[in-house]
Order: structure tokens, then sequence, then C-alpha cells
């Protein structure tokens, strides 16, 4: 059935209806502590008691209403979580174009009710012409080659992905899930002040690189409550749903995707595109005080980091208040060890020996911990040696999460890397090009993009995985039932991000809705501060920290992350707070 103008105004009251069910925060299973009523510092910008979307069988959450709306139509006509998944990733490539792609890639954590667990790496790759110093100049310096233009694109992965993702847990045919993003492409959809925003801010790079897109018409960004049609992306669409990925890989798609690249001086081939495959790994599987956690390994650094600094954190009994300097100081400190790890010895598989057994094993997590001062910080530089460390993400990845009513989940991140990716738009095929080569250590010891000081595990080698630090995750209760699914955009801090929602749920009780309006806080070991939100941390929490040594630095919002949560008699989602997007169920 495809999806017309009336379902697609059927989605939006679905929205409306979900919305309309949450009214409080749902009481908690009978499985798990109640919930408890959060203390945020006064005048927080998001305080405490908030309420979620409700649903009883199934939800999908993601930076889209609309996309998150074909997720539920799909599995209201039968499909599973899989087949919604998927719908969802292929409707974000219409409705998010900041980050919904199907011009990047990403990761996707599935558990299935039956008891299955799939773990699927559909990361780009750096072409087979790329070489270690390609984004240097004549004296050495780095460029903003591998940010925006051709150059700086890596092979995309995402078709291949969703496909591989549907293909093996999936129950309809892909025809059938793409039908809503077709249609979104092919009749359009109502901008909203969000996507207006953000087309408007990324006006000038895209038009530098692209000069004729369906996002600036005449130069200018299409304002809120325009119509964005994008006949060039429906066509797209349907080849892949008409013959699958290999449409996108081998087909007129692939033609397109080379001939922008040989526009611009980009050295993606079609003998890039068709060697590339999505790869199936094994989840990470760690637990938390009696919970278990199934994250994303390598090329990811989510997982292991994630699970590193939960390890450490898990060495004390129980965990200081929320929000308090010892909380703030414990938590900063995990993170900062964790990331020590995460810059050096981590990278793609197929390239770089990772020492997985150590890093996340809770016998090494100890030894990290006793490297804590109670009472002082340790810096970086001190840490780097006793861990035996060699020597720019915002927030333009996109998190979604799904549950069906059978209780199987999809974790899954996407990305493009900056935000509109390299800013370069594939003319006749309609869809932005990523810039992910940024995200490998184009001059190990030099920071990235995000300050990430990365060493020679990341770098560039034709046909390498860039680190990501993505972090689909989804947590089981001590029962093994589906708890939470959650995950984040924004680089480095999607790592911290994810982790402070599983703490926040599963150590302070937090409601859903709490723990992610609750204030946050980032440690990437380099540059040697501490991240926090404007107005998240008390006056005499901060003087505190500051006497103890800590750098601190503060930013308006750290973080866009996606998440539901298992309550009684179904489950709550909620979109990021401090962005936009929606939640629907039924």
């Amino acid at each position: 059935m495809t999806v017309s103008k009336a379902l697609v105004l059927s989605l939006s009251i679905s929205v409306l209806g979900a919305c309309a069910q949450s009214a409080t925060p749902a009481a908690t299973s009978s499985a798990e502590p109640a919930r408890e009523p959060a203390r945020f510092p006064d005048g927080w910008r998001l305080p405490a008691g908030a309420s979620s979307t409700f649903a009883s069988q199934a939800i999908a959450v993601s930076n889209s209403p609309s996309a998150s709306a074909a997720a539920a139509e799909i599995m209201k006509a039968g499909g599973n979580a899989v087949d919604a998944a998927v719908a969802l990733g292929f409707a974000l490539a219409v409705t998010w174009p900041e980050a919904g792609n199907i011009g990047g890639g990403g990761y996707s954590i599935v558990h299935m009710a039956d008891g299955r667990t799939a773990a699927i790496d559909y990361r780009e790759v750096a072409p087979l012409a790329a070489t270690r110093n390609m984004y240097l100049d004549a004296n050495g310096k780095v460029t903003d080659r591998s940010i925006e233009g051709h150059l700086a694109s890596g092979v995309p992965g995402a078709v291949a992905g969703l496909s591989m993702l549907l293909e093996k847990y999936g129950t309809m045919s892909l025809s059938r899930v793409m039908q809503p993003a077709i249609t979104l492409a092919r009749e359009g959809f109502v901008i909203d002040t969000a996507l207006a925003g953000s087309m408007s801010r990324a006006a000038t790079t895209v038009s530098r690189n692209s000069p004729v897109t369906p996002y600036f018409p005449n130069g200018k960004a299409l304002p809120a409550g325009a119509r964005l049609v994008q006949p060039d992306l429906a066509r797209t669409l349907q080849a892949i749903a008409d013959n699958g990925a290999k449409a996108f890989y081998e087909g007129w798609i692939a033609d397109s995707l080379v001939a922008e690249q040989r526009r611009g001086g980009g050295v993606i081939t079609r003998a890039d595109l068709k060697a590339y495959t999505p790869v199936p790994r094994t989840a990470i599987a760690s637990t938390y005080r009696g919970y278990r956690l199934l994250a994303m390994p390598p090329s990811s650094s989510g997982g292991v980091t994630m699970t590193e600094a939960l390890n450490i954190l898990e060495q004390y009994s129980t965990v200081p208040a929320y929000g308090s300097t010892r909380w703030f100081h414990l938590v900063g400190s995990a993170f900062q060890r964790a990331f020590i790890d995460r810059n050096s010895k981590l990278g793609d598989p197929a390239f770089v020996k990772v020492p997985m057994e150590q890093l996340t094993s809770k016998a090494y997590a100890k030894t990290l911990a006793a490297t804590i001062n109670d009472t002082r910080v340790t810096s970086t530089k001190a840490l780097e040696p006793m861990m035996q460390q060699p020597v720019r993400e915002p927030e333009h990845t996109t998190h979604y999460a799904v549950v069906d009513k059978s209780g199987n989940a999809v974790s899954t991140t996407t990305t493009l890397n900056n935000s509109w990716g390299s800013g370069v738009w594939v003319r006749g095929a309609g869809f932005m090009l990523n810039d992910e080569m940024d995200d490998f250590a184009v001059q190990p010891g030099t920071a990235n993009m995000y300050g990430l000081v990365q060493g020679e595990a990341n770098a560039i080698q034709p046909g390498k995985r860039m680190l990501s630090a993505m972090s689909p995750t989804i947590v089981l209760d001590k029962t093994g039932r589906v708890f939470l699914v959650v995950g984040a955009a924004g680089g480095p801090t999607i790592i911290t991000g994810t982790t402070q929602v599983i703490l926040n749920v599963i150590d302070h009780h937090m409601s859903l809705a709490d723990a992610m309006r609750a204030p946050r806080v980032h440690h990437q070991a380099l540059p040697d501060s501490l991240t926090y939100e404007d107005g998240g941390i008390r006056p005499a929490v901060l003087d505190s920290l500051t006497k103890m040594g800590y750098s601190m630095r503060k930013l308006r919002a750290l973080v866009n992350i996606n998440a539901i949560m298992r309550v009684k008699n179904g489950w709550e989602g909620v979109p990021e707070p401090r962005r936009s997007g929606g939640a629907v169920g039924y």
C-alpha cells in the first residue's frame, strides 16, 4: 500500500494522538525500582517533571516527526521493528537532510524478541585513492578539505546497511518499507521551524559547493511553512526500492555520484562503490549493576568507550547524588580515562588490532578507578603515560529508536558528519554527500573539527573505516527484556550523553523525560577540560570543581539524544528536548 496524502495526514494525527496520551509519566514496570523526582539546579531551562509520549504497543522516536510517523505506520501495517527502522531511515533522508541520509553511513544494534542480537556496521570507508596526507598542504599543515567539498567524502554505506538489516531481520520487502520515504520526497512535506533554521544556517556552505538544490531556490533557504518537494531524490529512492541496493552502487545513481565527484575533484569511483560491503559484527555485551548493555564495537568507538566508563563507575558501590561535586568529578574522571584509550587504541579492526578484552574488562576498569583522586583532578598529560597512549563531530548525526509490540528493538545512529555533510549535493540523484573523512586522524596528534586528538590507529588508509563515536545502545533489564533503546548525535559527546541517560535511569531512578532533560557534562581527555551546559551546575558545585583543579568549559547545549524506555503497560518515548523531533506510537 502506497502512502498517500491522506495517509500522511493520518500520520500527523498519529503524532498528535500519541502526544495527547502523555499527560503524566507512566508508572514503571514492577521489575524496576520506582522512578524518583529529579532535582535540577534552580533556573535550569529544562525543568524536571515533564511528560513523555506513551504507547501501549509500539513506538518510534527520531529527530523528524514525519519519519517517526512513517515507522509507526509500517508497524501498524504488520511490520516489525526492523521493517519500521528501515522505513524511518529512508524517510530521514527526505525529511532531515542535514543528517538523515543515503549519502553517509551508520550503525544499527538489533535485539529480537526471540533472543537474537545483531550489530550492523555500515560506516563509510576511505576511497581507494585516499592517501595518508591527502588533507595537508605543501607545508604539512592541515587544510579544511576534509570538512567541506568533494574530497571530504567517504564511500557511502547507508543504503547497503539498511538493505542488509531488512534482509536479515525484517519481514517486509524493501519496496514496501520505502514507500513512505518515496511519497514524502515526491509529494513533499511542510518544512517546520527546526528544518528551516538548519537550512538557513547551511545556505552559504551548501550553495558554495552545490549552486542548484531544492533546498535553496534562488540562493535562499526555503522558509518554515513552505513545501519541500524533491523529485530527484524520489527517483533515486524509487530505483532503490525497485532494484535493491545494487541500484545505488552500480546503476545510474552510482554514475551520478561519480560524475559529481569528478566535477569537484573528489576521488570516489565506480570501483569504490561496487566494492562497498556492510559488516555484521558481534555486539559488545556488557553489564552495569545487573542490567545488560548491547553496544556497537569498532569501527565505532561508542560501545567500547561507554563500557569502559561504566565499568569504572561500577567500581563504586553507589554513584554520588546527581549534580553533586563528587558526581561531576567521578563521571568526568571516568569519561576522561575512557577517552584516553579511545583516542589512542581504537580503529577499524580490519586494519588495527584493538585490545577489546582489556578495554571492556572490569578488572582493567578497577585499575583505572584506582587512579582517581577523591579531592583533585588528574591531568590527561599525567594519565597518558600510565595508560600507554601513543601519540572537530557537531550535533549533525541523528539517532532513532524503534520498538514493536513483540518487543523487537532497533537502535540506529546515522550521519553525514558535519551538518549537511560536505555541502555537496549529487546532481540528478538528489542527496547530500558526507564529510566523514575528517573523522580520521588526518594528521595524528592534531585535533580534528571536534577537538579530538587521535593517534596512528585512526590514520587514513584506502578502504579503511574511519573511527566513529556513534553509540546505538539497547539495555536489557534484569529479566532479560528490552528496557532502554538509546543513542545520540553530537560527535564525541554522543558517548558521554548516551552514558548519562543510562546512569540517570539506572542509578538515579529518573523517569525517561527527566533523564533526557537533566543537565549534561562531557570530558574527552583532550582538550583537558570538563564541559558543562550553561545553568546546569549549581554555583557552589562549580566553585568546588574549579578548586579541585578543573578547567571548566561552558556550552549552551550538549548532545542530541533520542530514547525509548519500557514502562508499565507499554513504552515511553522522548525526542531530544534541546532540539526537535517526534515520538509516535500506538
